[in-house]
C-alpha cells in the first residue's frame, strides 16, 4: 500500500550545503513510479537534491505499479530487485513508493523532507571510510579507491550508475493521468564492475560512452552501507 502524503510533507526544509563539492557526498536513492499517486512530491524534491554538491540523488523507477493502468516508461526490473534487496538487508517486511534509501542503510518515506534533511546531515557528519577518485579520460573511466579506515570483514562491490539529469513525460492513464511530469537524475544503467576487499588499493578502468553523468558507488556487499561515492557530471 502506498503511504499517505500529508500536505506539510510537500514543504522542503533546506539544509545549507557547503560552498564546495564534498569529497564523499551522501547518496540518496529514490524508488518511485509514474503510476504512484503519492510519488510526485518526492519526485519534485529530487530536483532540489540533484542541485546539491553534497548529495548524489538517484531516481530508480520501479515496475510493480505498472498493472494499475500506466506502464512506467523509465522503470526497470533491476530497480525493483534493488529495492527488494534493501528491504531484506534492512529487515523491512515490504517495499513501497516513494521510498528513499540514504547511503544504503536508512529509509524514509520520500516526501518527508524534515526526516530526510536530518538523515542527510547525520550521514554527512560521519567520518569517511574510503577515498574514491574517479577520472574520465575520453571514453574511459578510471576508478581508484583506498580505505582510510579499517577494511571491513565483508567484501564490497564497486558499481557504476548512469543517469539522465532530467526526463519528462505526459502521463495519459493510471493514477497520475493528465499530469506532465519532470524527473531528475533518472537512472538507466547499473553495472557492478568489481569486488573489493579493501585490503589493497583498487585501480581499474572501463569504457564509458555518451555524455550522461556517472555515479560510482563503493558499497558493502548484499546491499549494505555505501562507504564511498563520487559523481562525474
Amino acid at each position: 500500500m502506498k503511504p499517505f502524503v500529508a500536505l506539510i510533507a510537500l514543504m522542503w526544509v533546506c539544509v545549507a550545503a557547503p560552498s564546495s563539492a564534498q569529497t564523499n557526498p551522501v547518496v540518496v536513492e529514490l524508488f518511485t513510479s509514474q503510476g504512484c499517486s503519492s510519488c510526485p512530491p518526492a519526485d519534485k524534491l529530487m530536483h532540489d537534491l540533484a542541485a546539491r554538491d553534497d548529495v548524489i540523488a538517484l531516481a530508480l523507477h520501479v515496475d510493480y505499479w505498472d498493472y494499475i493502468g500506466w506502464k512506467d516508461q523509465f522503470a526497470s526490473p533491476a530497480h525493483t530487485e534493488r529495492q527488494k534487496a534493501y528491504a531484506v538487508a534492512g529487515q523491512r517486511r515490504s517495499v513501497y513508493t516513494p521510498q528513499m534509501i540514504i547511503n544504503g542503510t536508512d529509509s524514509v518515506i520520500g516526501a518527508r523532507a524534515m526526516e530526510l534533511a536530518k538523515l542527510i546531515s547525520d550521514h554527512a557528519a560521519l567520518p569517511a571510510q574510503a577515498h574514491l577518485a574517479v577520472q574520465r579520460a575520453g571514453d574511459e573511466l578510471i576508478i581508484r579507491a583506498r580505505m582510510v579506515a579499517e577494511a571491513p570483514h565483508n567484501m564490497m562491490v564497486v558499481q557504476v550508475l548512469r543517469y539522465t539529469p532530467e526526463r519528462s513525460i505526459n502521463i495519459t492513464r493510471g493514477e497520475n493521468a493528465g499530469h506532465y511530469m519532470r524527473y531528475a537524475n533518472v537512472v538507466h544503467e547499473m553495472t557492478i564492475v568489481a569486488d573489493w576487499d579493501g585490503k589493497n588499493p583498487l585501480e581499474l578502468s572501463m569504457p564509458v560512452t555518451g555524455t550522461d553523468p556517472v555515479a560510482v558507488l563503493v558499497q558493502n556487499e548484499n546491499h549494505g552501507a555505501i562507504v564511498a561515492a563520487v559523481r562525474i557530471d
